[in-house]
């Protein structure tokens, strides 16, 4: 038998750009769709923003990306348009580039356009009197979530919840209402088409928090067994192939209890909205999270306290990856299996994933200095390994998240412009407006956080 030889390489991000928009330009011209006239060769890319520049880019899009309304093979109208950071200091947005195709956004944008167009300037939005304002933290306010879709996705979580899935008992209810889930998603999904899509990202993040809370946390999780415990629930995301004799069993431990309950049911929604390689996606981006969960568990086992870079190296497993990551199946769309898997969008995802963990651990510090135990979060790592004053440690982890924001905008610019496929401005714009939505419910939900005294 002849050597085949070595297997081809992988196309590059401009490569696959290339061929993918030939494909969509090719079939927007087939069904009669007008085109913009996109460049031969992608310009240079654009600088990273200088620390020092006072302009702000508007919230829900990377620096660079165009903030046009929705446009679409199916019209939407738009809705109200993203704001101004209120921080003294912002990255600089890079020139924009007239021909990037503008990505859709507002409530109900089920299609795409490949025709750019503009819009008049809007009013910017500013953060609800009573949010949680954490000084120096670089942020983007959001417009407020729907309060329709945020009242229906509440009612139907809380039923899913309590009737299919028996997720909690009910001295547990109150802290149920109280995450806001809701509102939450809404927020971070408005280019959702219906509240069947919303559902879709709803239920997945109660069933991994529920995961978190009862095999890790706060309702009697422990690291003794936690590998076990998440080899068995992760099979009701990635099923097991058994023989007869021992597949009905494994069928009938995905009910033994509610993180179980809670995978298989949110699973099985998903995958009927999902591609093939949208939900293998979704599978690869929660053994990440299990992998990062299973090094905090071990480290507590052993009273460890990482290095400050060994903790953001778990935080980049155990973060909220999963939930952007999925953003084109609650958008209605799909971003081609080719283009997700490049470097330069799994780098922005990571750098999405780590900003948005970040803000996590700083609206989260008092709550946690307050749980029984010790619990890990980057001012308390910084404190620890770097002789800090609390203060100063949590002074210095808003520096950490804003440096990382920067690089994730900065990427965000970059990607768009050597790679205009419109369904990659769609998902780039689709990660901020994420990313800003999960800094809104945490700033916004005083019912779980507080913030520490320090100024």
């Amino acid at each position: 038998m002849p050597d085949p030889g070595l297997s081809p390489l992988q196309s590059s991000l401009p490569g696959a750009a290339a061929s993918f928009t030939a494909r969509v330009l090719a079939d927007a011209a087939a069904h009669g769709h007008a085109v913009p006239h996109l460049p031969v060769e992608a310009p240079a890319l654009p600088t990273a923003p200088h620390p020092e520049a006072p302009a702000a880019a508007p919230a829900g899009i990377p620096a660079g990306i165009p903030a046009g309304p929705p446009t679409g093979l199916s019209a939407a109208a738009p809705s109200a348009a993203p704001a101004v950071a209120p921080v003294a200091e912002a990255p600089s947005a890079p020139p924009d580039p007239g021909w990037v195709p503008r990505g859709p956004r507002g409530l109900g944008t089920a299609g795409l356009s490949l025709m750019p167009r503009t819009e008049p300037p809007v009013a910017p939005v500013a953060a609800p009197a009573d949010a949680l304002i954490i000084p120096g933290l670089y942020w983007h306010p959001v417009p407020e979530p729907d309060p329709v879709r945020v009242e229906e996705v509440s009612l139907r979580i809380k039923s899913w919840a309590v009737d299919e899935v028996q997720l909690f008992p009910e001295d547990w209810e109150g802290q149920f209402d109280g995450f806001s889930v809701g509102r939450y998603m809404v927020a971070c999904h408005p280019d959702a088409p219906t509240v069947d899509h919303l559902m879709i990202a709803t239920r997945l993040m109660v069933a991994e928090n529920a995961v978190d809370d009862i095999y890790c946390e706060d309702h009697g999780g422990s690291p003794i067994g936690l590998g076990g415990r998440l080899l068995l629930a992760h099979t009701a995301l990635d099923p097991l192939h058994s023989t007869a004799e021992y597949q009905p069993a494994w069928a009938e431990s995905l009910h033994a209890d509610a993180p179980r309950r809670a995978y298989r049911s949110a699973m099985d929604y998903f995958v009927r909205q999902a591609t093939p390689s949208q939900a293998d996606r979704f599978r690869h981006d929660m053994a990440r999270l299990h992998l990062g969960y299973l090094a905090e568990g071990a480290w507590a086992e052993t009273d460890h306290t990482p290095e400050v870079w060994e903790y953001l190296a778990m935080r980049q497993f155990n973060n909220f990856r999963p939930c952007p990551t999925i953003t084109d199946t609650v958008g209605g769309y799909e971003l081609p299996a080719d283009l997700h898997a490049q470097p330069a969008m799994q780098r922005l995802l990571a750098l999405a994933g780590n900003a948005s963990t970040i803000v996590n651990d700083l609206y989260s510090y008092t709550k946690e200095l307050a749980s029984p135990g010790r619990h890990l979060n980057l001012p308390v790592v910084i404190a620890d390994r770097e002789s800090l004053s609390e203060k100063d440690a949590y002074l210095k982890a808003v520096e950490v998240h804003n440096e990382i924001m920067r690089d994730f905008e900065a990427a965000s610019a970059e990607l768009a412009v050597v790679c205009p496929v419109p369904s990659v401005l769609r998902f780039l714009k689709g990660v901020a407006v994420w990313v800003d939505g999960n800094h809104y419910w945490h700033q916004t939900n005083t019912y779980r956080y507080s913030l520490p005294d320090f100024w």
